[in-house]
């Protein structure tokens, strides 16, 4: 739990990114926050075992993926909001573990690595080319410096929000389906607290581009004429990623997930906690609820944040009346 970040024992995850940006990606994507799930993963026969232990995991992972992605709202460190969104997909992982399908919670995992290495590297590159500037609020308008950071970011919020087609969207909503077919009261929490943790993906994904990219320009008159676009040797492994972010997911789902794929041999499930059957043959309006909600999540904050919006009195009055519930979030 420690290692995963999950509820209550998360602090550490978000004091992380002090340091430099390739070792925040590292930490994240590849190596430190992963390890908890995996040996989750690799103990599937002890976890099967234990009806009592897998409602806690999954109980515990829900909560901890509403959670972090409720606090990742309204983060204004750059590198921060996507530390909460770490938090928030290992919940996935951990609660999908929690309802005994682990190769989907592995599959989650890689897919997982691909698109948060890139976020992670390509907010690197902004932070070195705004004078090591972290602070969202200080940003905007940098579309035209940043261009190719701007299309990465883009490319990895899409994977993340769970994009159809997009590397996210398989292992996403493969989790978000297998919790609902479960019909119990485990599988149904995790599913209404996977849909929610979706709404509040997208919505923080959209405000980190357009408070980053998008907005008028908040900086300062030295940062601007200072700001250059990464180098090509930085930018090369963000088109590597990029690639990785949209094709990644289609190319090895089927090794992954479903019956008969090679990982199904090395994770032991009880067959009566197996029902990725059940959940191939959901009706197509449950299917589409977690899209629905990323595109509600998406809506919302192209009311809220974006500036260039008709009725700007009326936004800033609602977010007036909101500030003790922004002040309650940002404050974790």
């Amino acid at each position: 739990m420690g290692k995963s970040a999950q509820l209550g024992l998360h602090v550490w995850l978000p004091d992380a990114m002090e340091g430099p940006t390739p070792v925040s990606a590292l930490i994240h994507a590849a190596t430190l926050v992963v390890s908890g799930v995996f040996l989750i993963i690799r103990c599937s026969s002890l976890f099967e075992n234990s009806e009592s232990v897998l409602m806690i995991v999954s109980i515990v992972g829900a909560l901890t993926s509403f959670f972090a992605a409720s606090v990742g709202l309204f983060q204004n460190d750059l590198k921060r909001v996507i530390a909460y969104s770490t938090c928030s997909q290992l919940g996935y992982m951990i609660f999908i573990s929690g309802l005994s399908h682990y190769s989907v919670s592995m599959f989650h995992l890689a897919n997982h690595a691909v698109f948060k290495a890139l976020l992670f590297l390509s907010a690197g590159c902004v932070i070195h080319g705004l004078s090591d500037e972290q602070d969202l609020r200080k940003m905007g308008g940098l579309l035209h410096i940043f261009p190719v950071s701007f299309i990465m970011i883009m490319i990895g919020s899409m994977a993340l929000i769970g994009t159809p087609f997009l590397t996210g969207f398989y292992s996403k909503d493969c989790i978000l389906e297998l919790a609902f077919a479960k019909h119990s009261f485990a599988g149904n929490f995790c599913y209404f607290l996977g849909c929610s943790a979706a709404f509040c993906t997208s919505f923080y994904s959209f405000r980190l581009l357009f408070l980053t990219f998008i907005n008028p320009t908040n900086t300062y008159k030295v940062y601007i004429e200072h700001a250059h676009e990464a180098p090509i040797r930085m930018v090369i492994p963000l088109f590597v990623l990029g690639l990785g972010a949209i094709f990644y997911g289609f190319l090895t789902r089927d090794l992954v997930i479903g019956l008969g794929s090679l990982y199904f041999n090395s994770v032991s499930i009880n067959f009566y906690n197996f029902n990725l059957i059940d959940s191939e043959f959901l009706n197509s309006v449950i299917k589409n609820i977690p899209f629905i909600f990323t595109l509600l999540g998406a809506y919302l904050s192209l009311l809220l944040i974006n500036c260039f919006n008709i009725n700007k009195d009326f936004v800033f009055n609602q977010k007036l009346k909101a500030r003790s519930f922004y002040t309650f979030l940002n404050k974790k």
